[in-house]
């Protein structure tokens, strides 16, 4: 069934509200021209409208979500605002824990691996009143750039149903790309939340170390590998850069649960104007860049000009070394403690593609992860030196558009050409920089993008970048299933 479509009070037009952002619909919301059942009861019939079409929502919560759209309504009119997200409908991907459902993380054997306790960027964002209306497909372990396992089946890009709607938060993007909800929790430890972000023509921020803290009750008893504790990190999905912005201060701060996060100002001081950028349409020079994504570097580098910033053509230091040194650290520790695990719970799709990843990473001792953890130390001194001078970096997202699906289980050698697109998504974790993804525009039915990526807890700067580019490259979303 279709939306409900009503006339806003005041505002003089009838608007479906799923097709608007978060940051209108909470102003709808506190202004009582739109009530939180409304907001809620809107998104979940575009859920029915257009989920069985993209399996992007796994586990809708239809009963949970209408009873805290209540609460939140019976709140405001005590005058009560929870937050900057009150009354707004937004998705939790489902390898993350939310109290009183599974976190299955995409597979079977962890259907009923129930929480207890909501992890804590989930705790935020419903802190911050942002209402849940449902779980979010991922690939099985998370652990590919496409989104498909053996519990839930695969997630469709809603521009395409042949490529790639990214991953592994495949879920939240095409389901936020497609109005349900607007905002969508993800995480990145390889580019999972600003690829599917750029597959499906949204906006996605990956957090610098430290920003937003996560900890799942569930998986107490197995501390992650320092890999992941280096690279892994949350972040959100959206259709609006104002959205990204408002989420990140939402989830960013410290918690008990995660050591690794401290509090930090949102805001840094105010960089030597203009601001110059580094524009690379190449990345380390390896060429295979498709001629669609280089030419969205350049639009929004014209963009950022126009905008005011200084764009130069320059490549930060050894950024080939610093992607090879993903897979360095990665390989023989993540994915090495995950690979016993996907022997004996994983679908085909990730043992196929694992081992792909394997032949071309052979294991090697664990000492080469402690040299890759020495060098690693090298290479963050040159680009945060590099990043005093030129604040910004301006990237492809992946240097091919989407990829068709299952991609990664071909055969070896597409494999490799796999990775080396994905050059800017592995070289960002390394670095424990903030990146985000935004969208330049509609080519031959697909979304192009790019990447901005900026110094140590800088996502100011990389929000206000990637809000130029959005203000000269506005995209069409939400959008129908095509």
């Amino acid at each position: 069934m279709r939306a409900r479509v009503r006339p806003l009070r005041g505002a003089g037009i009838a608007t479906e509200l799923w097709r608007l952002d978060a940051v209108e619909l909470a102003g709808l919301i506190r202004g009582r021209q739109v009530s939180c059942r409304e907001a809620v009861a809107a998104a979940l019939a575009r859920l029915d409208a257009v989920n069985p079409t993209l399996n992007a929502v796994v586990r809708p919560l239809h009963d949970s979500a209408l009873a805290e759209a209540d609460a939140a309504d019976q709140a405001l009119a005590r005058g009560r605002v929870v937050g900057p997200l009150h009354g707004v409908p937004i998705t939790i991907k489902v390898n993350v824990d939310m109290a009183g459902h599974p976190t299955d993380n995409g597979i079977v054997a962890f259907k009923d691996v129930v929480a207890t306790r909501d992890n804590p960027v989930v705790a935020r964002l419903r802190g911050a009143g942002g209402i849940v209306i449902g779980r979010t497909n991922t690939p099985g372990f998370s652990m590919r750039w496409f989104t498909d396992n053996a519990l839930h089946g695969a997630t469709r890009n809603p521009w395409d149903a042949r490529r790639t709607p990214g991953g592994s938060s495949g879920g939240a993007a095409a389901a936020t790309a497609a109005g349900i909800g607007a905002i969508a929790h993800g995480n990145d430890i390889a580019g999972s939340v600003r690829y599917p972000a750029c597959c499906c023509g949204l906006v996605g921020l990956r957090v610098g170390y430290g920003r937003v803290p996560a900890y799942n009750f569930t998986a107490a008893a197995a501390p992650r590998p320092i890999s992941a504790q280096l690279m892994a990190v949350q972040g959100p999905l959206t259709r609006r850069v104002r959205d990204a912005r408002v989420a990140f201060a939402a989830m960013a701060g410290s918690d008990p649960h995660d050591p690794r996060c401290v509090d930090l100002p949102l805001q840094g001081p105010e960089p030597p104007r203009p601001i110059r950028v580094a524009l690379v349409a190449d990345p380390a020079g390896r060429g295979g860049v498709a001629p669609v994504v280089a030419d969205a570097v350049r639009r929004a580098g014209r963009a950022l000009e126009a905008a005011g910033y200084a764009v130069e053509e320059v490549e930060p230091p050894e950024l080939g070394a610093v992607a090879d040194l993903w897979y360095a650290i990665a390989m023989d520790d993540a994915i090495a403690a995950l690979e016993p695990a996907v022997a004996r719970y994983g679908d085909d799709g990730i043992k196929r593609a694992l081992g792909f990843w394997r032949a071309l990473h052979p294991a090697r001792d664990a000492r080469h992860v402690l040299a890759a953890l020495t060098e690693r130390e090298r290479l963050l001194r040159l680009w945060d030196l590099f990043l005093v001078e030129r604040p910004l970096v301006l990237t492809p997202v992946s240097n091919e558009p989407p990829f068709p699906v299952d991609a990664d289980i071909i055969d070896v050698e597409t494999t490799r050409r796999l990775m080396a697109a994905q050059i800017m998504q592995v070289a960002v974790p390394v670095l424990g920089l903030p990146s985000i993804a935004v969208p330049t525009g509609v080519v031959d039915g697909l979304p192009t993008g790019v990447q901005i990526t900026g110094g140590r807890a800088r996502e100011d700067l990389c929000l206000d970048a990637a809000a130029a580019i959005e203000a000269a490259c506005p995209m069409p979303t939400p959008i129908d299933p095509r």
